[in-house]
C-alpha cells in the first residue's frame, strides 16, 4: 500500500463533521523565517527600539490594526523543530526533532570528544509509520484537507529528510506545493542566477528554489516570485466550492543575505552598513509580500472571511560572521541572543491574528502562547471538532485568547528540550548548547545539560536576562526544576551522556 492510500484510507476513518463551505473561515499562515522580534517598525514591546525605527513594515502595522498583537509568543529556537511542532502540535521534546533535518540518515550536530549526543529524529516528521529515525504524525493539515478545505503550500517546508515521505508537502494534505522541499535555506533569491539552478535546469546546489522555472533568467526576487505563484493558487482556490488554507512560508529571511533592490538604496540612505542594508530588504519584501496577499483578499471581497496568522519560526540570526553586523548576540535586542538560543532572543517571535468579527481591532495580548498552540488552535478556528491524530498533541488552542473569553497562560509551564550542539563551538552564546527550560508565569529557567547550571530570570523585570537570579530563589529553582523533569520524562524527551562514564547527563531535577 502506498503512501496516498495510506492517508486516503486515513481520511475516511477520521474525517470529522464538515460545515458548509461558505460558513467556515478561510485561512492564511504567513510564516516568516528567521525573523527576529525586533525585525519590523511594529514594536512589540512598550515602546519603540532602535531596530523598530530602522526597518519598515507598513504591512504588519496594517494588520496589527485590524487584528490583534501577541507580544509573548514562542516558538523553538531552530526552524526544523518549530515546522514540526507546528505540523503535529507536539512539543519538541516529544516529536524530537531537536535540531534541524537535512540529508537522510544524517544527523546535522556538531560533536564534542566528551559528549555523546542522544539519538534524535534527524530524518523528520513523517505521515506514515515505520521510517527510521521520523516522528510518526498526522499533520493538522490533512485534517483541514479531509475536512474540506483546498490546502496550499507555498514556500519554504523543512520539516523533513531528503528521501522521506514529508520531504514532499503533498503527502501531508497539501493540494498544493509551491517550491517547497526538503531542504531550508534557499541557494540564492536571484531570479537572474535561476535560483540556483544552471541554464539547463540542473541544481548547482542541493538548495536550490525548486518549481519557479517560469522566472528564470528575470529581475524577480524569490519572495516576489513565491507571492504571485501563491496569489494564482489564490485565484484558483475562490472558483471551488470550498474554503482554502494557504501555508505561506517564506524562505525571506534567512540567509543568504542577498539584497533586494527594490528597497535597496533607502536603508544605505539610512547610514545602514551593506550588510543590514541588504538585510533590512529581505524584511521589507516579505512585508510587501504580506500587503500584496492582503490586497488580494480585499480586491477578490474575501477579507472579511480570512483569517490571517503572523509568525517567525525562530529569533533572528544573531551569531553568524559576515551576515548582520554589530557585537555578537545582540541584534535582537533588548532580547539576548538568537536563533538557536534559548534565551528570549532565540525563541521569543512577531506574531499577529487578525480574525474579522473575533479579534478586536488594534489589539494586544500579553499572554504567553508556543507554537504547538497552532495545531488545535487552527482546527479550532476552521470548525473541525472531531480528530483523531496517532501522536499526542500538547498544544492548547488560544482562540479563547483570540475572542477576549479567557487564556490559556494561567497556571500554564511551557518547556523546551535541546540536547544537541546546534552548528559548531563559535556559535557559543547565551542559552546556546545542551539545554532544556522552562517558562512559568514571570519566571524562566535555563538549564545546561554539560555542566548543570542553572539559570533563573524574571522576564517581566528582566526582558534582557542579564540577572541570573538562581542563588537568589533557591526554592524557586527547586520547583521550577522538578516540574520541568517531570515535563521532560513525561514526553519522552531524550539527553545526552557523558563519555568518559557513559552516564546520562542529569535532568534538572537530579541536579537540585
Amino acid at each position: 500500500m502506498n503512501i496516498k492510500t495510506i492517508i486516503g484510507f486515513s481520511a475516511l476513518l477520521t474525517a470529522g463533521s464538515i460545515q458548509a463551505a461558505g460558513s467556515r473561515p478561510n485561512i492564511i499562515l504567513f510564516l516568516v523565517d528567521d525573523m527576529g522580534w525586533q525585525d519590523t517598525s511594529l514594536p512589540f514591546w512598550n515602546a519603540k527600539t532602535p531596530f523598530n525605527n530602522l526597518y519598515e513594515t507598513p504591512n504588519m502595522e496594517r494588520l496589527a490594526k485590524q487584528g490583534m498583537m501577541f507580544t509573548q509568543a514562542y516558538a523553538n529556537s531552530i526552524s526544523s523543530p518549530t515546522r514540526c511542532s507546528l505540523m503535529t502540535g507536539s512539543n519538541l521534546s516529544r516529536h524530537k526533532v531537536t535540531n534541524y533535518t537535512s540529508f537522510r540518515d544524517q544527523p546535522t550536530d556538531f560533536t564534542r570528544d566528551d559528549i555523546i549526543l542522544p539519538s534524535w529524529n534527524y530524518n523528520g516528521i513523517s505521515p506514515v509509520p515505520g521510517v527510521n529515525n521520523t516522528f510518526y504524525a498526522k499533520t493538522f493539515v490533512q485534517i483541514l484537507h479531509d475536512n474540506g478545505y483546498y490546502t496550499i503550500h507555498c514556500g519554504k517546508a523543512h520539516f523533513a529528510a531528503t528521501e522521506t515521505p514529508a520531504a514532499d508537502p503533498l503527502t501531508c494534505g497539501f493540494d498544493v506545493n509551491i517550491a517547497g522541499h526538503a531542504l531550508g535555506s534557499p541557494a540564492t533569491y536571484y531570479g537572474e542566477r535561476n535560483y540556483g539552478h544552471d541554464n539547463e535546469g540542473a541544481a548547482l546546489a542541493p538548495n536550490a528554489i525548486p518549481g519557479l522555472e517560469k522566472y528564470w533568467g528575470t529581475h524577480t526576487f524569490a519572495t516576489e516570485a513565491l507571492t504571485l505563484e501563491a496569489i494564482s493558487a489564490l485565484n484558483k482556490a475562490k472558483t471551488l466550492d470550498k474554503p482554502f488554507y494557504l501555508y505561506m512560508a517564506h524562505y525571506a529571511v534567512h540567509a543568504p543575505i542577498n539584497k533586494d533592490p527594490r528597497f535597496y538604496d533607502k536603508y544605505k540612505a539610512k547610514g545602514m552598513t551593506d550588510h543590514e542594508a541588504a538585510y533590512a530588504t529581505l524584511v521589507e519584501g516579505m512585508d510587501k509580500s504580506l500587503g500584496d496577499l492582503m490586497d488580494w483578499l480585499k480586491n477578490n471581497n474575501l477579507d472579511k472571511n480570512t483569517i490571517i496568522i503572523f509568525m517567525s519560526d525562530n529569533g533572528g540570526l544573531a551569531t553568524e560572521p559576515g551576515t548582520r553586523d554589530g557585537a555578537p548576540f545582540t541584534q535582537n535586542a533588548p532580547l539576548s541572543c538568537g536563533k538557536g538560543s534559548l534565551c528570549e532572543g532565540g525563541i521569543r517571535e512577531p506574531m499577529i491574528v487578525s480574525w474579522p468579527g473575533v479579534t478586536r481591532a488594534g489589539s494586544k495580548n500579553d499572554d504567553y502562547l508556543i507554537i504547538d498552540d497552532f495545531f488545535p488552535t487552527i482546527l479550532e478556528m476552521a470548525g473541525v471538532k472531531k480528530y483523531k491524530t496517532p501522536q499526542v498533541v500538547d498544544g492548547k488552542s488560544f482562540v479563547p485568547m483570540l475572542r477576549g473569553t479567557g487564556t490559556t497562560a494561567k497556571g500554564r509551564a511551557l518547556y523546551w528540550n535541546c540536547p544537541n550542539l546546534w552548528l559548531t563551538t563559535r556559535h557559543d552564546g547565551p542559552g546556546i548548547g545542551m539545554t532544556c527550560s522552562i517558562r512559568k508565569g514571570d519566571w524562566k529557567l535555563i538549564y545546561y545539560y554539560d555542566t548543570q547550571k542553572k539559570y533563573l530570570y524574571n522576564i517581566r523585570e528582566d526582558i534582557s536576562e542579564t540577572r541570573n537570579l538562581a542563588d537568589e530563589n533557591p526554592k524557586l529553582v527547586k520547583q521550577l526544576s522538578k516540574e520541568l523533569g517531570k515535563l521532560l520524562r513525561g514526553a519522552g524527551a531524550q539527553r545526552p551522556k557523558f563519555s568518559a562514564t557513559g552516564r546520562f547527563c542529569p535532568f534538572p531535577d537530579e541536579k537540585l
